[in-house]
């Protein structure tokens, strides 16, 4: 991480320095903000972690809890969502206090003795070389503090306010009035209620959400009728692969079984069977005991005899989604301008609240959450006065289309879960063949005002338009330090522009790096307010094919030497080289004769492909999502 630019301060460089502006926090939200948001689940809580990199946009945060989650929920972390904490610089405590799934074991019924169990496989969990982040098992509670803690940190200093639910949203048809929604909030205790009127409003307020409801969007689909039970527990037993990711199919019943963190704990999701099991479900007489004699029923002829329960619930599966995520009506004419206030989103919808599913495949929480982050930048941009209030029309298109391919890959695995008849061999391979969508990797938005097409995607093949930019390892040239390119990136709003150099040296003549260089700074000035640093909107990155001690840093060019801070200060971090034997070129398969640029939204997903000389292409990509200051 970078600090010190304007002046050495002792301490924790984490925390920001404070905002001088900031208002006092009090006992109520204030009457006026920029941005609302309703729930501070995980969806709400990396919405406000993404907008706490934009100091001057006011957020308020509510939630109806008493208090912030202390147990339970879900607690699968996939590997983009753990990519998606380094980019808030918080995956090494992800990493390290989590516990890391490595392999996954199968088990069905005993051919030789149908009411016992066997080991059928046992695989990779993830793919190797799909990130270079682990798939990890933390409590959905510590994620929540991780993010409220680094929200505290920030400028803004913003913390949730808890005991207030969202009982009505109206929104102002005119175009002109600078805080178009009003929403009333119910105090939990005592039944008070205030308003609060905002810019935008984010309903993250789970399945039965308030927000939606206030818009008229509906979830649609259906409940599987299908019970499991989960159970968090610390047990004693004798099935050999406890510690181990396990999913289980015998003639009793399913089971999978996720060790969790700490080395002792393990989350037990339980089927519970609509005709076995049918007078309990009917009674709602279930209990941790009852459910721990399921799993021992099921788990035969091994035992399992829970000592302690941290947390339990029961869910029926229900399977459902939006079909859109913002307040945008479904009729609005064709013959509108495309820039017409209308046309804008005012009140949007994230994670729960517009998709439903089963646990299982352990995609709810990081879904939800890269919902938050897709919104997040395009909310903190357009209020900064960089972006343009169009690309918020986005939001919706590109996360209704991955929460229905949610929806459809959870009916798939559901089922083949449940399917005791199935060859174990065809859940194996359709585990595998899923690989890359459960870690959250195979996500790839369609062109828009934001991705172009890939016209031009032959020069780097390993970098697919609309999918996120596959970091890889670099050394950087400044320090010679060995690490991962796409950790340089901060969740700051800003678009990078990674150059991909060709062969020829930095300084020489004829190297087209040094070409685009000369070109960049009046484009990226085009986009800069002339206050901010240079690389506060489009930051330009460079990845050289010579070795770290074969260019000096004086052979760069101006742009990749950026001057920043009150003092002028060079950044000496925006040039690397490739890692002896591991080099980036071949690995993301980069045309090593032309080079190319990658240029990568702030939520890291690729919007562009494009030759070092397409000068004219990179003007017309980025001047459709921001505004030019001159």
């Amino acid at each position: 991480m970078q600090f010190y630019l304007d002046g050495y301060e002792p301490g924790d460089p984490r925390i920001a320095r404070p905002l001088p502006v900031a208002p006092e926090r009090g006992e109520q939200p204030p009457d006026t903000t920029d941005v609302l948001i309703v729930g501070a689940g995980p969806a709400g809580l990396v919405l406000a972690a993404q907008l706490a990199a934009f100091p001057e946009v006011r957020t308020v945060l509510v939630d109806r809890r008493d208090g912030p989650l202390a147990v339970g929920q879900a607690d699968g972390v996939a590997c983009r969502t753990v990519e998606m904490f380094e980019a808030f610089g918080l995956a090494d405590q992800v990493i390290a206090e989590g516990y890391q799934v490595n392999e996954v074991t199968f088990w069905r019924p005993d051919p030789q003795d149908e009411a016992s169990i066997v080991r059928t496989g046992r695989v990779d969990d993830v793919e190797e070389g799909i990130s270079e982040m682990p798939h990890m098992i933390v409590n959905q509670a510590r994620m929540l503090a991780f993010l409220r803690e680094h929200t505290a940190r920030s400028a803004g200093r913003a913390e949730p306010w808890y005991g207030l639910h969202a009982t009505g949203v109206q929104v102002d048809p005119d175009p002109a009035a600078e805080y178009p929604v009003t929403v009333t909030l119910q105090e939990i205790e005592g039944g008070g209620t205030r308003t609060v009127r905002a810019r935008y409003v984010v309903g993250c307020d789970g399945s039965r959400s308030a927000i939606r409801k206030a818009i008229g969007a509906r979830l649609q689909g259906d409940s599987t009728h299908q019970s499991w039970g989960v159970l968090d527990v610390l047990a004693v037993t004798d099935f050999p692969d406890i510690r181990l990711k396990s999913a289980i199919s015998s003639a009793a019943g399913s089971i999978l079984i996720i060790p969790r963190e700490g080395g002792y704990l393990v989350r037990l999701y339980i089927e519970l069977d609509n005709d076995r099991d049918s007078a309990m479900l009917r009674d709602r007489s279930v209990t941790p005991e009852k459910l721990a004699e399921v799993a021992d029923r099921i788990l035969h002829p091994y035992r399992i005899d829970v000592r302690d329960v941290g947390w339990w619930a029961v869910y029926e599966i229900a399977q459902r989604v939006c079909d859109r995520f913002d307040d945008l009506p479904d009729d609005l004419p064709d013959d509108l301008p495309d820039d017409a206030a209308a046309r804008l989103p005012r009140v949007f919808i994230a994670g729960d609240a517009c998709h439903t599913h089963s646990a299982k495949a352990g995609q709810g929480m990081n879904v939800s959450m890269a919902d938050a982050w897709n919104l997040g930048w395009k909310l903190g941009t357009v209020l900064r006065g960089t972006s343009r209030p169009e690309i918020l029309r986005t939001y919706s298109t590109e996360r209704q289309a991955v929460a229905q391919r949610l929806i459809e890959f959870d009916r798939e695995f559901a089922a083949l879960f449940s399917d005791r008849d199935a060859e174990p061999e065809k859940f194996q391979h359709y585990f595998r063949e899923q690989g890359r969508y459960t870690a959250g990797v195979a996500v790839r938005y369609g062109p828009s005002v934001l991705t172009g097409e890939p016209a031009h995607q032959h020069l780097a093949e390993g970098f697919p338009v609309g999918m996120r930019f596959h970091s890889a390892p670099v050394v950087r040239l400044a320090d010679a330090k060995p690490m991962h390119l796409g950790h340089a990136a901060r969740a700051d709003g800003a678009w990078r522009l990674y150059a991909f150099a060709d062969r020829a040296h930095p300084a020489a003549a004829d190297s087209r790096l040094r070409a685009l260089c000369d070109v960049l700074p009046d484009l990226v000035a085009r986009f800069t307010p002339p206050t901010a640093d240079p690389d506060a909107v489009v930051d330009v990155r460079a990845v050289l094919q010579q070795g770290h001690r074969d260019v000096e840093v004086h052979d760069l060019p101006p742009v990749l030497l950026p001057r920043k801070g009150r003092f002028g200060l060079v950044d000496y971090e925006k040039t690397f080289c490739p890692r002896p034997g591991e080099d980036l070129f071949d690995r993301r398969e980069v045309d090593r004769e032309q080079g190319c640029l990658v240029v990568v939204r702030p939520d890291q997903y690729v919007a562009q492909v494009l030759p070092l000389d397409a000068y004219a292409d990179l003007a017309d990509l980025l001047g459709g999502s921001l505004v030019p200051v001159r």
